[in-house]
């Protein structure tokens, strides 16, 4: 029997005692494994050899389990904080045991939603108390932490691996493995001997060439057109035409690149045009130019990214900064109260990362960025924010907002409300609600959701208003501006589908989604 040379070699590193997998007959063929696979996939038609396929599943720990690895899950550190504190007897104050228990942020959450999920306790009215007779011993999930995080035990058709995942911290990977072993028929065929085929791919030149020189020779001494040329002679190759491909994915633009893109055009259709501005600013640009007092929660170190160097701003127009300073102060108009609380020229000079981009509309409508701006403006950014958020499927720590305004006389709600209808109806979206909002810088607010394709459920995909007065006569503006900011993320996961905003950019981005993922015009 004569059969390619992949084949041989395929034939010869197999047994028909064990099954070898095909990175070990690669290996002792010296043959790349891919064409060891398909040369063993040709073997199995041809009934000379038999591949299994099976596939196993691998887990690793997120960041957040290998911390919990160290520490313990958070509701265990609750439940023996609580013990220790005597909860078996009494119930004891629930921020002493949250202290005992060393948790802060995030976790307090995590360790309260579980506790009570896994029956160690109860919490009511701000106290907690336990259940002697729970074992956080023999917690199912931490066993399964410490088996991957050690690699001692498999946890497949574990329920708590389950579990762990829908906590984010674990995550899975499939892997195929392929065995091959030689049928009868493959060891009757290597009994009887099995020889390499000595076989061509493709015509080539040199072939084409060899049969010319011979057929001119032929000519010229007075005979036909020989038949035996060297591409007479030649054995071709059999191509399987049903053989999978190689996956090829090549470079293409980002898809919230395409869906940003597609913004655009969209507001320029509706008449916008686009303003650009810094994303690192001072706080005054940020936030008290927005009527934001100094003392909001939103603007504490937790919330935003501060900058040490440089720290503040070289210098800020002198005049604007006192109309906006005295409308914190006292208000504006004869029914102003402002905000009674303190403002410091120092705290409005200091530099962070943008926490949104409505920092470049008071820019362009105090006339730092364009100069004086005569009504009707029309104005929009898709422009990169920061936040010191929590992640999760809705939130990252930068998002892209689509921030818009337009400046006219006698706007109202109608025309905010009619410009997002307009605007969503360009995506197939035509079921936006709207839920009265409070924000210190509008008057009336209004957020915005929309009905998830695959989820059903409903997703803040942004906030909107009308421009109180104290923020726009320090601004010298003597007309009505209606503004919003939208999430591009989250307008892609209502056009798309997708279900976590992690799957479409930073760490944990889903290379397959991007690849097969379309934004459709």
């Amino acid at each position: 029997m004569k059969l390619p040379q992949a084949q041989v070699a395929v034939l010869e590193a197999a047994s028909a005692q064990e099954e070898r997998t095909i990175d070990r007959i690669a290996k002792d063929a010296d043959l790349k494994p891919e064409t060891a696979t398909g040369a063993a996939f040709e073997l199995e038609e041809a009934g000379l050899v038999s591949v299994i396929e099976r596939t196993s599943s691998d887990f690793s720990l997120t960041e957040e389990a290998e911390d919990y690895v160290e520490t313990a899950l958070p509701e265990l550190r609750l439940y023996r904080a609580a013990a220790e504190l005597g909860a078996e007897d009494d119930p004891v104050e629930l921020g002493q045991a949250i202290g005992a228990a060393d948790l802060d942020g995030p976790a307090v959450d995590i360790a309260l939603s579980n506790f009570a999920r896994k029956g160690y306790g109860s919490v009511d009215s701000g106290e907690v108390t336990i259940d002697p007779d729970a074992d956080p011993d023999a917690d199912r999930e931490a066993a399964a932490l410490e088996a991957i995080a050690d690699g001692t035990a498999a946890y497949q058709s574990n329920l708590a691996i389950e579990d762990l995942e829908n906590r984010g911290l674990v995550e899975r990977s499939e892997t195929t493995v392929r065995s091959v072993t030689l049928t009868e028929a493959g060891v009757t065929a290597m009994m009887e001997g099995v020889e390499t085929a000595e076989t061509v791919g493709q015509v080539t030149a040199d072939l084409l060439t060899s049969w010319a020189e011979r057929s001119s020779a032929d000519r010229s001494s007075g005979h036909g057109p020989r038949e035996d040329g060297e591409w007479r002679d030649a054995e071709f190759a059999e191509y399987n035409v049903e053989a999978d491909a190689e996956t090829v994915t090549p470079g293409k633009k980002h898809v919230l690149q395409r869906m940003s893109e597609r913004v655009k055009d969209v507001l320029v259709g509706m008449g916008f045009q686009e303003m650009q501005g810094p994303h690192v600013d001072a706080d005054f640009w940020i936030n008290d130019c927005l009527f934001m007092p100094q003392d909001h929660p939103a603007r504490n170190h937790w919330d935003r990214f501060a900058l040490d160097n440089p720290a503040e701003i070289d210098e800020l127009p002198a005049d604007l900064v006192e109309r906006v300073e005295r409308a914190h102060r006292e208000g504006v108009g004869p029914d102003g109260e402002g905000y009674h609380s303190p403002w410091d020229l120092d705290f409005a000079k200091a530099l962070a990362l943008r926490g949104h981009t409505t920092s470049l509309t008071a820019r362009h409508l105090s006339g730092e960025a364009m100069g004086e701006l005569e009504p009707p403006q029309r104005f929009f950014s898709i422009e990169k924010a920061y936040r010191n958020d929590t992640l999760d499927a809705t939130h990252l720590l930068e998002f892209f907002q689509i921030e818009g305004w337009v400046m006219a006389e006698d706007l109202s709600v109608r025309d905010l409300m009619g410009t997002f209808t307009e605007f969503y109806e360009q995506f197939g979206i035509t079921d936006i609600e709207f839920k009265p909002h409070y924000n210190p810088y509008t008057e009336p607010s209004f957020e915005l959701f929309g009905r998830h394709p695959e989820t059903d459920e409903l997703i803040e995909i942004g906030n909107s208003g009308i421009f109180r007065p104290e923020m726009l006569e320090p601004l010298g503006v003597d007309c009505d501006v209606m503004a919003w900011g939208l999430a591009l993320e989250r307008l892609l996961m209502l056009v798309t589908g997708a279900e976590d905003i992690r799957d479409v950019h930073g760490t944990l981005v889903d290379l397959d989604f991007l690849r097969s993922e379309e934004v459709i015009y």
